[in-house]
């Protein structure tokens, strides 16, 4: 069967479409998951919320569009939230730790009451350019390729530069967990 006809059978709850678009595509979706995730239960964790996502959108997709592509947006979606998630977390948790520990006075280094407000401060820290494209991905809500023709750069390295930016963002708080 052909993928449009997988996708209008799809669209029509039809669950054996689903199974067939899901045995084709799992396998690229927990790769490019391991991409970008260090543990494998996550990995598949991913791709088992992507494919639960594309049950609950079934009724937007449309046939002529490219299937892999929203897949793999899909999933790049789901892991920059789940990067996101666990710098709350992470804040959250070493916020308690300084709330416990009286006897270390990290206020004056950091001064921030919150992650926003902190991370706020990071990104503040990171090369203009690189601020730039991040604060339009995250802030402005743009994709790769939006930003890419916007600042007349390569889709691949808006990928480059935000990683960066989240690689900085990662080493930051950890460092910030020593001082805790």
């Amino acid at each position: 069967m052909e993928k449009n006809e997988l996708i209008l059978l799809l669209k029509q709850s039809n669950q054996e479409a689903f199974t067939a678009l899901y045995k084709e595509h799992w396998k690229q979706v927990y790769n490019f998951s391991r991409l970008y995730l260090t543990s494998q239960t996550i990995a598949e964790e991913v791709v088992q919320e992507v494919f639960i996502k594309v049950w609950e959108s079934r009724d937007f997709i449309r046939e002529d569009e490219n299937f892999k592509g929203l897949l793999f947006i899909i999933t790049r979606n789901l892991i920059f939230n789940m990067h996101r998630k666990n710098l709350n977390e992470d804040f959250y948790k070493m916020t308690v730790l300084a709330a416990m520990e009286s006897s270390y006075d990290i206020e004056e280094e950091i001064e921030a009451k919150n992650l926003g407000e902190y991370i706020d401060r990071l990104i503040g820290e990171l090369p203009p350019r690189r601020r730039e494209i991040f604060n339009l991905s995250r802030k402005g809500n743009k994709t790769y390729k939006e930003i890419a023709e916007l600042l007349d750069i390569s889709e691949k390295t808006v990928e480059n530069q935000i990683g960066e930016a989240l690689k900085y963002l990662r080493k930051n708080m950890v460092m910030l967990s020593f001082f805790l």
